[in-house]
């Protein structure tokens, strides 16, 4: 049941994307709305999971690869609609690989990418990445600097004037805020995924050291002629 409310999410989501290409005013108003159900859900699946003792490590895997899918299609729809620079969605693309790479390695060793039990290796990055203030600070970040960027596909493509959400982007200290969401996402985005690669990376050392073969250098060439 979780896994079906993960695949409804992704499928809600090209519905809405497609909307958004092809709606009007109303139509992609109504798209803001939908946006914040995809992501309001995002704690659904794991939550029916728990409720239902259905939890899984491929569960928890497929819940992170369709945030990875909404959060990666919405950059790139927003980039191809010149909203974004498009070196944002591939630096978030390019983040998320590198993340979910070393997070898989993790598991091995018995690691999750959240919770008590995860892979950070001090309180500070364990707190910026898998905290719970953290985690929510950066989904709504998230969450409403796309739902601002939604509107803005109207507002700036279309005649807006006598609508509400003409009224509401009008104002310019909403558009402000709105470009700080969506400035403090990408940041957000950078600032948690460091500490992850920094920390796998320093875990697989420690699992694999490095050494010097047994003698080496200790046994010099001799120069004497013979």
């Amino acid at each position: 049941m979780a896994n079906l409310i993960t695949i409804g999410r992704l499928a809600l989501l090209f519905v809405i994307i497609a909307l958004i290409y092809v709606g009007n005013v109303q139509v992609i108003t109504l798209c803001i709305f939908l946006l914040a159900f995809v992501f309001a859900s995002d704690g659904l699946d794991g939550w029916v999971a728990r409720r239902t003792g259905s939890t899984s490590q491929f569960g928890a895997m497929f819940d992170i690869a369709g945030d990875r899918v909404v959060e990666n299609a919405l950059w790139i729809v927003f980039a191809e609609l010149q909203l974004v620079p498009v070196w944002i969605p591939l630096l978030v693309m390019t983040r998320g690989f590198l993340v979910d790479g070393l997070r898989s390695l993790s598991y091995g060793e018995g690691k999750t990418p959240f919770g008590e039990n995860n892979m950070m290796r001090s309180d500070f990055t364990r707190w910026l990445t898998a905290g719970r203030f953290m985690r929510g600070l950066y989904g709504y970040a998230k969450a409403l600097g796309f739902m601002f960027l939604t509107g803005l596909v109207a507002f700036r493509q279309q005649d807006t004037s006598d609508t509400v959400l003409g009224a509401v982007y009008d104002v310019e200290v909403f558009r402000f805020l709105g470009w700080v969401l969506v400035w403090s996402s990408v940041a957000l985005t950078i600032i948690r995924g460091l500490p992850v690669i920094i920390d796998a990376i320093a875990m697989l050392n420690e699992k694999n050291p490095s050494s010097e073969p047994e003698g080496a250098g200790s046994n010099p060439v001799s120069t004497t002629p013979q």
